[in-house]
């Protein structure tokens, strides 16, 4: 196999990996004030709302952080394999990604700080970051993803380093329809993926009301999903990418189904295999190109020969990359799995030791 077709593929498995895996924990992180809440009253419902929204933070605590990894190196991955493309999608997205960027990094001082101050105002003001470091991210890549599919403005750009290819867009260009579909499809995807983990990790109350709000979560996520997948395979779709969009809607009715059931663990793999499959059929449908120009055939980003302008790094480069991905690849891949296996158990509200009912600690 030719080796830039081999680290598209790659590169694909990454982004698969890093939306299927981080997914859950953002959906988690953004409906931390919807079942974080206690349906008691007065102090003991203050108390218990704390209890609850450490269930939750604690069920994707051995996770979050482990998920990340895989933004990194597909990042690192696009960066090494195809120099045009990292350079290309940064000059374009650089205001969307440095906003997933802030919001990355402000949610994760919120789960290292939440927890070192004792007063109601001190968390309240954590979890609201946490919300919004969950949020944007979850957004924002399905409005990037959609862009990146559907095609951007792009040019040929001459310096005295040579050819290349330059965005010739705006930040605003970028919030077009088909990309804000792209983004209410992400966004609906991992809250439904993240209320199903909650359902699959947690016990009591907390489970119940996860279960339930998946179900709501997934007819509209099943919506967006629809309209975002027919709409990319009537732009640039082919038959692999019309397959996947099926086994995509097909595993996410399936997984609602299963949570109506009380199966939280079929349901989250059926989840997890739709998050899987819309992401390969996005792949599947752009592929060769890596990033098509809407402004000059000539500047599209592309690993075919007879047409864009190639994106491809040196043959070099890409021999001892797969080299290092055949060595390192299965160990981050054991890690992970080790993680799961030894975060296993359920949790309820009974796990978190600490929390007093008193009113004196709570200031808001």
């Amino acid at each position: 196999m030719d080796l830039a077709v081999l680290w598209f593929i790659l590169i694909a498995v990454l982004w698969i990996g890093y939306f299927c895996l981080e997914g859950f924990d953002f959906g988690v992180g953004m409906l931390l004030p919807v079942l974080g809440k206690s349906r008691l009253d007065g102090a003991a419902g203050v108390a218990d709302t704390e209890r609850r929204k450490r269930v939750m933070l604690t069920a994707i605590g051995p996770h979050w952080d482990g998920n990340e990894v895989w933004l990194l190196t597909a990042g690192g991955a696009t960066f090494a394999a195809f120099r045009e493309w990292y350079a290309t999608l940064f000059d374009g997205f650089y205001l969307a990604l440095l906003l997933i960027l802030v919001a990355l990094i402000v949610r994760v001082l919120g789960f290292e700080y939440r927890g070192k101050g004792e007063t109601a105002a001190w968390r309240s003001g954590w979890d609201k970051m946490i919300v919004f470091g969950s949020f944007i991210p979850a957004l924002l890549w399905g409005v990037a993803f959609g862009n990146i599919v559907r095609g951007t403005p792009l040019r040929i750009r001459e310096n005295e380093l040579g050819q290349g290819v330059e965005f010739a867009g705006s930040f605003f260009s970028l919030l077009n329809p088909f990309a804000l579909v792209g983004g209410l499809t992400t966004l609906f995807l991992f809250l439904t993926h993240g209320a199903i983990f909650l359902a699959l990790k947690t016990d009591g109350d907390i489970r119940h009301d996860a279960r339930a709000l998946a179900t709501k979560l997934g007819a509209v996520a099943a919506l967006f999903a629809v309209v975002f997948l027919v709409w990319t395979n009537l732009l640039r779709g082919n038959t692999g990418s019309w397959i996947l969009s099926g086994v995509a809607a097909v595993t996410l009715l399936a997984a609602l189904a299963a949570n109506h059931v009380g199966r939280e663990g079929w349901a989250f793999v059926g989840t997890f295999i739709t998050i899987l499959a819309a992401v390969a059929a996005l792949f599947t449908a752009l592929f060769p190109d890596v990033m098509p120009s809407t402004a000059d055939p000539n500047a599209t980003l592309t690993i075919a020969k007879d047409h864009g302008f190639y994106a491809a790094n040196s043959a070099l480069t890409l021999k001892i990359m797969t080299g290092a991905a055949l060595v390192f690849t299965p160990i981050v891949v054991a890690y992970q799995g080790w993680t799961y296996w030894m975060f296993r158990k359920r949790l309820t509200t009974k796990h978190i030791p600490g929390v007093s009912s008193a009113p004196e600690r709570v200031e808001a």
